[in-house]
């Protein structure tokens, strides 16, 4: 699955076009390297988010295409 759709999906960015911007602007990072939209999110995989002064880092746990709103934190751990 596209980073972009994940962001979406799992409810960390609310929306895919916002989630587009934030890795255009190299503020979503897998092992320290930026993500483009397109790259793919494998279950496993560790995601940091950079929001102004905060930082989120994630693990996915899950993939999916569509989850309900009390599901979507079920696709990532924090850490």
């Amino acid at each position: 699955m596209r980073i972009d759709k994940f962001l979406k999906n799992s409810r960390l960015i609310k929306r895919r076009t916002v989630a587009k911007e934030a890795c255009e602007k190299e503020r979503v990072f897998r092992n320290g390297k930026p993500m483009k939209p397109s790259d793919e999110v494998k279950v496993g995989d560790v995601i940091d988010l950079k929001f102004g002064n905060s930082e989120v880092k994630i693990r996915v746990l899950d993939i999916t295409d569509s989850q309900k709103k009390e599901d979507s934190q079920k696709m990532y751990e924090n850490l």
